[in-house]
């Protein structure tokens, strides 16, 4: 013997959803996106909205442009720098044989040497 419900595998609530209970869908345009590896992305937008000069690529993170032929480049990483590459940056050589050698004379008087 079948079942008779007729509302098996449904939500509460769900039904037909046409623009009659959502109203009318806002005007959509497509706008391509081409990153530096070829990747193409179509954003889909508001007719009305603004388009952004550039979008990330899903596929590779690049940043991608509206022009095909000419992507935008990809950002440049800068590497780490630890602590003594930014003091090398302010100090010259003479700069930190001056300290050091200041340092050692400090050290040794306070050793009575």
């Amino acid at each position: 013997m079948t079942g008779g419900n007729a509302i098996r595998g449904s939500r509460v609530g769900a039904g037909p959803m046409g623009e009659v209970e959502r109203g009318e869908t806002a005007p959509r345009r497509r706008i391509p996106f081409w990153c530096g590896n070829g990747h193409e992305t179509r954003l889909v937008l508001a007719s009305e909205a603004e388009v952004p000069e550039f979008w990330d690529c899903p596929r590779c993170g690049l940043p991608a442009g509206q022009d095909e032929a000419a992507p935008p480049p990809a950002p440049r990483i800068e590497p780490y720098k630890t602590h003594l590459a930014y003091v090398r940056e302010r100090r010259s050589d003479a700069d930190g044989d001056a300290l050091l050698q200041e340092a050692l004379d400090r050290l040794r008087v306070r050793r009575g040497g």
